[in-house]
């Protein structure tokens, strides 16, 4: 009896570290066989492809004081120097969430697929900085695809380049001089881009 129950018990043994090996067998396997590789190195390059795509839109436009437009919305009518507060709320409609100070950032938050932005006024209420917040839904694809290595990659070695601690969270800041205005790349990390800022130098 006892002798049963032990083979019994020795041969479940078995047969679950037979299923536990075949198990990690078969993960090793798909880890590293070639249409596995292809997938996750073809997702890379894609990723790259539309980063590089989505930064050069911010080019030119920068050169001028102005974000490129996105799904129709009228950003790339304001020119950070010259459009007045005004002129911004009778354009693009009153923010989703308003300035609480003088020197505090108007809230417009991304809808379906439009990017969020936030803007800031000088004391004569024009239009002193725009923050590009990129979209909430397929983020990895619009402003997280915009990694620090495709920036660089893209446009080569920043203007400059700083650290800061922003509600406890340490950011680095990549800045591009575009003509009389900068484009600042703020990241959480190498691979997470929290927003762009476009103001003059």
């Amino acid at each position: 009896m006892k002798f049963t129950s032990m083979m019994y018990k020795t041969g479940i043994a078995l047969a679950l570290t037979g299923v536990a090996t075949a198990g990690s067998f078969a993960d090793s396997t798909s880890l590293t066989s070639p249409s596995a590789y292809a997938a996750s190195t073809s997702s890379t390059a894609s990723q790259q492809m539309t980063g590089a795509a989505l930064l050069n839109t911010f080019y030119k436009p920068a050169l001028k004081g102005m974000l490129p437009s996105a799904n129709g919305n009228p950003v790339d009518k304001f020119i950070v120097g010259k459009t007045t507060r005004g002129t911004v709320v009778a354009t693009y409609g009153k923010p989703t969430t308003s300035r609480t100070t003088a020197s505090g950032y108007d809230i417009y938050h991304a809808e379906m697929g439009t990017p969020g932005y936030a803007m800031s006024y000088n004391s004569a209420n024009v239009l002193k900085e725009i923050r590009y917040l990129g979209t909430q839904v397929e983020r990895k694809q619009t402003i997280g695809s915009i990694t620090m290595s495709v920036l660089k990659k893209t446009w080569y070695a920043p203007s400059s380049t700083s650290t800061m601690t922003t509600g406890g969270q340490k950011q680095t800041k990549l800045t591009y001089n575009r003509g009389d205005y900068k484009l600042e790349f703020i990241y959480n990390s190498p691979t997470d881009l929290d927003h762009i800022n476009l103001l003059k130098k």
